[in-house]
């Protein structure tokens, strides 16, 4: 599983699992019925405190975005309509702005130049799809 966690990063870990688990799921890189890691393997592999995993996994169990079975492990859920794909995918880019923005403003840039910076980048880019790449 692609998931990684940044140690340095203002978000708490478990808002990254759960970031990147939606993620996952609505660009398809996921399906449903496929199995999460357990919770001490996700742990050990992030380097976290299996309790930080319990959280994610609960969060994102109370959401529907995941279903745990007892005794079998934890799997995605059946795929959410596209009204809620389009709502997790709406979560994923507000999670990008936000840890862009810190990281922005923790640099000491000031709000507006980062609205003009973030302009500029937007005309660069209009017309681009990610399809294309």
């Amino acid at each position: 599983m692609e998931i990684q966690v940044d140690h340095e990063s203002g978000v708490p870990i478990y808002a990254q699992i759960i970031e990147q688990i939606k993620h996952l799921v609505a660009t398809g890189r996921v399906k449903p019925g496929d199995q999460l890691p357990t919770i001490r393997q996700l742990a050990v592999d992030l380097r976290v405190n299996p309790n930080t995993v319990v959280h994610a996994y609960r969060e994102l169990d109370s959401q529907g975005v995941i279903s745990t079975q007892q005794g079998r492990g934890t799997f995605i859920a059946a795929r959410p309509d596209e009204g809620r794909l389009a709502e997790m995918r709406k979560e994923r880019l507000r999670a990008i702005i936000d840890n862009a923005l810190l990281e922005a403003l923790s640099l000491g840039y000031e709000a507006g130049e980062i609205r003009e910076a973030l302009e500029k980048q937007l005309e660069e880019w209009e017309g681009y799809s990610g399809q294309n790449w």
